[in-house]
C-alpha cells in the first residue's frame, strides 16, 4: 500500500521544486490536519514551533516535518517565524537561484485543499513576471459566531491581480529572498507589507478562483474580535510609518479612517459639546455611516465594520505612544 504521507509522484517528476513551511504554537489536531493535508502535495516539510507545550513538536516530526524551534527569548512575530522556516529551507536545499523553487506558507490553524498546491504550481509556471499565488481561504466553521462568518467574509476578495495575499500562498522563494523575506519586527500585517516590496521590485501577487485552505479562526466572543481589530490598527499604523509617503501610500488611508471614525470625531463632538449642546446633533454621522455602508456590505458588516473602527483606532494609538516611547509591543493574539 502506498504510503499516504508520500511527496505525489506528479511532485516528484515535475519541473518546479516545491517546499512548504508552517508555523504553529499549541495547534493540537489543527496541525495535524495541516501537515498531512500538505505532505501528499510538497517535497520538503518545515514546521517552525513557537513555545508549543501541547506535544506539536513531536506530533510534526512523527509527520515527517523538518522542525525548527524558534528562540523565545526574543520578541515573538509570525514573521520572525516564517524567516527562520525559509532559513531552515536553504538549509537543507541551498539558497533558491531559480524560479522554480517554490514554497507553500501556512498557518499551523488551516488545512490545505488537496488540488491547490497542483493548480497554483500551474499557475506560477504558466505566468513568470507572478511571486505570490493564493486562492480561498474558508473559515471551517462560519456557522460557529458572527466573528468566525465575519473572518469568512473578510477572506474572499477579489479574483486576478491583488496587491497582497495572506499568512497563506505559493510563491517563489528566490522572489522573496530578493526582497529579504518578511519583515521580523512588524506583529501583524507582515504579508501585505511584503508584497508591497515585491511589487516595487516589478513583481505580481495574484489571487486565483480556487479553494485553498480551511483555516479555524475560534473567535467566539467579542472581546477576541475586538483585540483582533485593535491588531489591525496597530498594523495600519506601522505599516503607514514604514512606506507611508508616496507613491507606496501603503495603509495611510485605513489609518486615516480609524483615526478620525474611532477617535477625532467623537472626541470633536464631545469637546464641543461642552460649549452647545447643538453639537451633539453630530452623532446622527454615524448613522448615517452606517446607512452607507449597509447598502454595500449589509447592516451586520457594516456595524462591525464601524464599530471595529473604535477598536483600530485604539490600535493606532498604541502604535504611536509606544513609538514615542522608543518602546515596542508584543504580539497581540486573539486566541
Amino acid at each position: 500500500m502506498a504510503d499516504p504521507l508520500a511527496p505525489a509522484a506528479s511532485q516528484k517528476q515535475g519541473t518546479a521544486s516545491i517546499s512548504a513551511v508552517v508555523i504553529g504554537r499549541n495547534e493540537g489536531a489543527r496541525l495535524r490536519d495541516c501537515l498531512t493535508s500538505l505532505r501528499p502535495q510538497i517535497q520538503t516539510l518545515i514546521y517552525v514551533d513557537s513555545g508549543s507545550s501541547d506535544g506539536s513538536v513531536a506530533l510534526a516530526r512523527d509527520l515527517g516535518a523538518e522542525v525548527v524551534a524558534l528562540d523565545m527569548t526574543l520578541p515573538f512575530t509570525a514573521a520572525r517565524a516564517r524567516n527562520a522556516g525559509l532559513a531552515r529551507l536553504a538549509e537543507l536545499n541551498g539558497p533558491a537561484e531559480d524560479q522554480e523553487s517554490l514554497v507553500q506558507f501556512v498557518d499551523g490553524d488551516c488545512a490545505v485543499d488537496p488540488g491547490w498546491i497542483e493548480t497554483a504550481r500551474d499557475f506560477l509556471v504558466q505566468h513568470p513576471e507572478v511571486a505570490v499565488v493564493c486562492g480561498r481561504r474558508r473559515e471551517r466553521f462560519p456557522e460557529a459566531s458572527i466573528y468566525n462568518r465575519l473572518c469568512d467574509e473578510e477572506w474572499d476578495t477579489p479574483i486576478g491581480a491583488a496587491k497582497a495575499c495572506g499568512g497563506d500562498a505559493l510563491m517563489r522563494e528566490a522572489a522573496l529572498r530578493q526582497i529579504g523575506g518578511y519583515t521580523n519586527s512588524l506583529i501583524a500585517g507582515e504579508e501585505p507589507e511584503m508584497c508591497l516590496r515585491l511589487r516595487q521590485n516589478g513583481w505580481k501577487i495574484w489571487r486565483l478562483d480556487a479553494e485553498m485552505t480551511l483555516h479555524d479562526a475560534q473567535m467566539l466572543r467579542f472581546g477576541q474580535w475586538w483585540r483582533r481589530s485593535r491588531r489591525a490598527g496597530h498594523a495600519f499604523a506601522e505599516g503607514a510609518a514604514l512606506h507611508g509617503a508616496r507613491p507606496a501610500r501603503h495603509w495611510v488611508t485605513e489609518t486615516r479612517r480609524a483615526v478620525i471614525w474611532g477617535g477625532a470625531l467623537p472626541l470633536m463632538i464631545g469637546l464641543t459639546a461642552l460649549l452647545t449642546p447643538w453639537a451633539l446633533v453630530g452623532i446622527l454621522l454615524y448613522p448615517a455611516q452606517l446607512l452607507r455602508l449597509s447598502l454595500r456590505f449589509g447592516l451586520q458588516p457594516a456595524g462591525f465594520s464601524l464599530l471595529g473602527k473604535f477598536a483600530e483606532c485604539a490600535g493606532v494609538g498604541e502604535y504611536w505612544w509606544n513609538r514615542l516611547r522608543g518602546k515596542t509591543r508584543g504580539i497581540l493574539e486573539y486566541k
